[in-house]
């Protein structure tokens, strides 16, 4: 088997060649399976418009060939749900912020105001990475958690080194 399971899978037409694929990964189990899923998590962060129809045609025939997923691993139970999950949200993101707004650098914010846990902030992102790490935590908020995906405007910024490189400038070092 080619180390991305994922790409067979995607390009499979006929029953044979599916029934060969499911074949070969239960074959060769955890590893080969866990590649698989790793190759559908690099295709939910990289879908962008007009994807959604093949995406969610692929996570139908991923559940139909592999309806029970914990036979794998118990940690993937709920994996086909969590990945539709992610679809559908990052999907609702792509259509609420239309594609000329997308350019420059975009942050995800996670918080619950109610509890002392820290503020997590993704910065830096691109579109598509931020709109898929917004699906992603978006699919299993708690209580009292909020996120945010929000494109940065204006920003200043500075590194700790520059300090230290002042104050040795000054005294000639």
């Amino acid at each position: 088997m080619k180390t991305n399971p994922f790409a067979d899978f995607e390009a499979a037409d006929t029953e044979q060649e599916l029934a060969a694929f499911r074949e070969s990964i239960q074959s060769q189990g955890f590893t080969a399976f866990r590649l698989l899923l790793e190759g559908f998590r690099d295709r939910l962060k990289l879908f962008s418009d007009g994807d959604i129809s093949s995406v969610s045609e692929l996570l139908e025939r991923a559940r139909r060939m592999f309806p029970e997923p914990e036979t794998f691993s118990p940690s993937w139970v709920n994996i086909w749900d969590e990945y539709e999950r992610i679809a559908s949200y990052k999907q609702t993101v792509l259509e609420t912020i239309p594609p000329g707004e997308r350019e420059g650098e975009w942050q995800v914010l996670l918080d619950n105001p109610y509890t002392n846990s820290d503020l997590v902030c993704y910065p830096g992102l691109g579109f598509l990475e931020g709109a898929y790490l917004y699906a992603y935590f978006r699919s299993d908020l708690k209580q009292n958690e909020y996120i945010r995906l929000q494109k940065i405007q204006n920003l200043v910024m500075a590194f700790g080194s520059e300090r230290q490189e002042a104050a040795n400038k000054k005294t000639g070092g």
